[in-house]
C-alpha cells in the first residue's frame, strides 16, 4: 500500500502542540467587525485547542 497524503488544507489550519494536542484559530475575525465589541475580537485572535470529538478526524488529515 502507498503512504497516505495529509490534507494540505488541514496543515495550513492546524499545528499539533509539544503534548500532541491539537491548535486551531477561532473563526469570525475576517469581516463585518465593525459590529463586534472589542473585547469579542480580542478574544477571538488567540488560538485554541479542537474538541475532543473532533481529534480522531483531524488526526487522520494530519498524518
Amino acid at each position: 500500500m502507498p503512504k497516505l497524503k495529509s490534507n494540505r488544507g488541514a496543515m495550513k489550519r492546524f499545528k499539533v502542540t509539544g503534548t500532541g494536542k491539537i491548535k486551531r484559530h477561532k473563526a469570525g475575525k475576517s469581516h463585518i467587525l465593525t459590529k463586534k465589541n472589542r473585547k469579542r475580537k480580542r478574544s477571538l485572535r488567540a488560538a485554541t485547542l479542537i474538541s475532543a470529538a473532533d481529534t480522531s478526524r483531524v488526526n487522520k488529515m494530519l498524518a
